[in-house]
């Protein structure tokens, strides 16, 4: 089957939708009999982008990556906040997309 909105919901709801047709197809199945499976990937994309968010400004404020930074070496300050997405996203990953 086909879900046609896929494209609609976001690159995380996107990424849960293919992990949960590997992982757990009879989930997706049922939630689209009961045609929820949109609303609930749409949801998880909101939660993921929330908190890659909440995460990025929390981290880069904890590890002092300021605008101050960025003015005085930016290339530094590029490199910290690469690093620092990358674990946040790590962190999403781990706990909204693939569970």
């Amino acid at each position: 089957m086909k879900d046609e909105f896929i494209s609609k919901v976001g690159v995380y709801g996107q990424m849960h939708y293919r992990y949960l047709k590997e992982a757990r197809p009879s989930t997706v199945n049922v939630m689209r009999m009961k045609g929820t499976l949109r609303s609930y990937l749409e949801e998880v994309n909101a939660d993921a982008e929330e908190m890659l968010a909440r995460l990025e400004t929390e981290m880069a404020k904890n590890e002092g990556v300021t605008e101050a930074l960025k003015r005085q070496d930016q290339m530094e300050w590029v490199a910290r906040k690469n690093n620092i997405r990358a674990r946040a996203m790590e962190i999403v990953l781990a706990e909204v997309i693939y569970v």
